[in-house]
């Protein structure tokens, strides 16, 4: 297979991705919604979701037009040094994947918010024809993600052939994503916690409950959260496991004299991508069946496609087998960091509901027990991504053993191990977004009044929804710890070729020896940043939260008749929407700032092997930190929604209360700051490997 052949046949996946894409949004645009009362709910949220998207593209459309700026002036080199074509191709790629990364939230949201209303009417006939809707909603965003993604990395690459740029193109889509991931977390969290201590904790009303302010920005917020930031952040995974395959990929080919380890990258990208349509097309349950059991299906269904379909693909154009079974390897690592999500976070296993009967005791041992068994789910997923990480490198370091360049070909199997682990992403992100799907249809059942069997349904499958959203953060944590891994190796193929090209009496660099003190010194501060990034990003949530459950009780104390809920009397949810909006797009800077500077200053006093100890602290700390609050938080979610299904007293009783706590503090965990630090190793993993020759030429030790 040439270069050429393999691009093209990346874009033509792509098309197919959108096209597929376009087909289930139409069947989801033509199923029922006759409701009024449902439809003018809906439009409320998609109204809000629209103003706060449109309101955040403002302000991360200004920080893109200083960030190329610079990129232009000093990437990849000073512009009065370098080539300045080269710098204005850098800005371009940069300003492409901020664009495509924020088309794939903009359509994410466009879906989710029409699909929502479907899912709910449709379940007035059944669980299967809901949950249907839901899934095949989820599944115009991850076709439409991943679709873009690999569309993007193929066309850069066509057109400069320079997989330096597509580091710009992941760094555009990266940089967007941290602070779409971060403003949707604090926008969801803000009005999930406020409208949980008011109207559960303190009043004892349901969780959707149309008397409380709060809710329809709820319903919002799973939107710009659950929807436009998760869409953004695995796009950005996507783009930059691509990223550092093909950096390290192209160097791999400079040694061996031809362009098949490149050839490699699009195949396996494009064929991923069409398992996954395969998968989504095959997507089933029966009238009586179990949701969770129905996505987990289709994923195993991708999987397995991807796994036969490479195969056959590396049999017929004689790839390599060791960079196969690195792939292969990076997929199953995927799975089981997934399966062990689920034993933490699905209500059907001792962990959730320990936690559920500890609840009876009061908050205190909810939070122990959550806090515990999400410091304990955290070993299998690290274990694993440390194992995926060593046997990819162990199978791919002999391919270079005659060239005597063990090191570059291993580094290149991790990187393949990444593509692998998110060669199935198109299926993840469908499961994902189903998940705020459900979640809306859930509380658009309960405004709308269609009955309690109908809200047992959309119940169902919203739990369905929060199972899967945490197996699919553990799956994207796992990914981008992955795919930083492999950018630590494009970090040193960046600095080393650019040694060569200089001429530099520098020694290349084989490893980072932490004896070293300015490595020691780089590991140390990393290792902080993502405890420092996600206290930023809660404290916005407390802040925020703060005002709005202030406004809450206003309304409810200063509206007559709103806490009674006399007839024809709505509360202001605007002024909730508009605290949220308002807030998050405050709090969102300060934390991605924060995270892009300390890199650059580390990299100015401390050079290039600050920097590796600095990446290599980022990625330990930061997968530790994120795989614990995203799990405990799914721990806390479901346990509460375990009591709430009659167990360990019910609905009302002080076990549910106390569960309610728990869920409380889990929310900013697991949605705001737990998936947002993956992003942020990404994002920091880019920075140094886009300023690596800066670094290399200018630093203060």
């Amino acid at each position: 297979m040439s270069l050429l052949f393999a691009i093209l046949f990346s874009i033509f996946i792509s098309l197919l991705a959108f096209g597929f894409a376009g087909w289930l949004y139409l069947w989801v645009k033509k199923q029922d919604s006759s409701n009024p009362k449902i439809h003018s709910i809906s439009e409320l949220i998609r109204s809000g979701a629209n103003t706060f998207l449109r309101k955040e593209y403002i302000i991360l459309a200004k920080f893109a037009g200083v960030v190329a700026i610079l990129i232009l002036l000093f990437l990849p080199a000073p512009i009065w040094h370098g080539n300045w074509v080269e710098n204005v191709t850098m800005t371009i790629a940069y300003l492409s994947g901020t664009v495509f990364s924020a088309f794939a939230g903009k359509i994410g949201i466009f879906v989710a918010t029409i699909a929502n209303k479907k899912t709910a009417e449709a379940a007035q006939k059944g669980i299967r024809p809901s949950f249907l809707s839901g899934f095949r909603g989820g599944a115009v965003m991850g076709m439409a993600v991943v679709g873009s993604s690999l569309l993007g990395v193929a066309l850069v690459f066509y057109i400069t052939n320079n997989p330096t740029m597509i580091l710009g193109f992941s760094f555009g889509a990266s940089s967007l994503a941290l602070f779409a991931k971060a403003g949707g977390g604090i926008f969801t969290k803000t009005a999930d916690i406020s409208a949980d201590l008011v109207g559960k904790v303190e009043l004892g009303i349901a969780e959707d409950d149309p008397r409380n302010p709060a809710v329809i920005a709820d319903n919002v917020g799973d939107n710009v959260g659950d929807v436009a930031g998760m869409g953004a952040d695995l796009f950005d995974s996507h783009v930059a496991s691509m990223a550092a395959a093909l950096v390290i990929g192209s160097a791999v080919d400079m040694i061996v004299g031809d362009s098949r380890f490149t050839v490699m990258v699009f195949a396996y990208a494009a064929i991923g991508l069409l398992a996954s349509i395969i998968g989504v097309a095959n997507a089933r349950m029966g009238k009586k069946g179990n949701p969770t059991k129905a996505l987990n299906s289709s994923t195993y269904i991708t999987t397995a496609l991807f796994t036969a379909l490479t195969a056959l693909a590396t049999w017929i154009f004689n790839f390599e087998w060791r960079i196969y079974f690195a792939s292969i390897v990076g997929l199953l690592v995927g799975v089981i960091v997934g399966i062990a999500t689920d034993y933490f976070t699905d209500d059907s296993k001792k962990p959730v509901q320990n936690t559920a009967r500890a609840s009876e005791s009061g908050p205190a041992l909810t939070i122990i027990s959550g806090v515990s068994y999400g410091f304990l789910s955290v070993l299998p997923a690290m274990v694993g991504i440390a194992f995926s990480a060593f046997i990819a490198y162990k199978i791919a370091a002999p391919l270079g053993t005659a060239t005597g360049n063990e090191v570059e070909f291993a580094l290149f199997g991790i990187s393949m191990a990444a593509v692998g682990m998110l060669s199935i992403v198109g299926m993840i992100i469908s499961n994902d977004a189903y998940g705020p799907i459900v979640d809306n249809a859930r509380g658009l059942a309960e405004m709308g009044n269609l009955g309690e069997e109908v809200i047992a349904i959309t119940d169902a499958l919203d739990s369905a929804g929060n199972t899967v959203k945490a197996v699919t953060k553990g799956f994207a944590i796992g990914a981008a710890g992955l795919t930083v891994i492999s950018l630590l190796g494009a970090f040193i193929t960046e600095v080393n070729s650019a040694i060569i090209e200089r001429g530099l009496s520098d020694p290349l660099i084989q490893g980072f020896d932490i004896m070293n003190p300015a490595v020691f010194f780089g590991l140390l501060i990393g290792a902080a940043v993502p405890a420092v990034f996600s206290a930023l990003l809660m404290l916005g949530v407390n802040r925020n939260a703060e005002r709005m459950v202030a406004e809450i009780h206003r309304q409810f104390e200063t509206i007559p008749g709103l806490k009674e809920g006399k007839e024809g009397v709505m509360p202001e949810s605007d002024k909730c929407i508009e605290i949220a909006t308002n807030g998050a797009l405050k709090e969102l800077i300060p934390a991605g700032l924060f995270a892009i500077i300390i890199t650059i200053v580390v990299g100015f006093v401390g050079g290039v092997y600050a920097i590796g100890g600095f990446l290599a602290g980022n990625i330990v700390s930061g997968l530790l930190l994120a795989l614990f609050m995203s799990n405990s938080g799914g721990l806390w979610d479901n346990s509460k929604k375990y009591v709430e299904s009659g167990h360990n007293g019910g609905k009302g009783s002080e076990t549910h209360k106390a569960a309610v706590v728990g869920d409380t503090v889990g929310d900013p965990f697991k949605d705001t700051a737990g998936p947002s630090i993956n992003t942020q190793i990404t994002v920091v993993s880019l920075i140094a490997s886009l300023l690596s020759v800066i670094f290399l030429m200018y630093h203060i030790f």
